[in-house]
């Protein structure tokens, strides 16, 4: 059980509003850098895209720069496959 929430995004949730966190840095270094790097690609191929998550991620590089928005997509991706792989089991 341990072992399996290494790679589980952090939260902290106090009554009606979660805030959430970043990626674990415990365990898993090659899961964070892969995430990291695909975040960079995508911020690297985002060019005129016009559906919602690209112009929310060309916002995000304009308003704190390139790597905090890797990093941002980076975690925003851990959320989805750690929500897609809660529903699968």
């Amino acid at each position: 059980m341990a072992r399996q929430r290494k790679g589980e995004p952090r939260q902290h949730t106090t009554g009606d509003r979660p805030r959430l966190l970043g990626i674990r840095k415990g365990g898993q270094n090659e899961l964070r850098a892969l995430l990291i790097h695909g975040a960079r690609a995508a911020i690297r191929h985002l060019g005129d895209k016009t559906d919602p998550k690209s112009m929310w991620l060309r916002a995000l590089v304009e308003r704190r720069g390139k790597n905090r928005a890797a990093v941002a997509l980076a975690n925003k991706n851990a959320r989805q496959v750690w929500a897609i792989l809660c529903q699968a089991a």
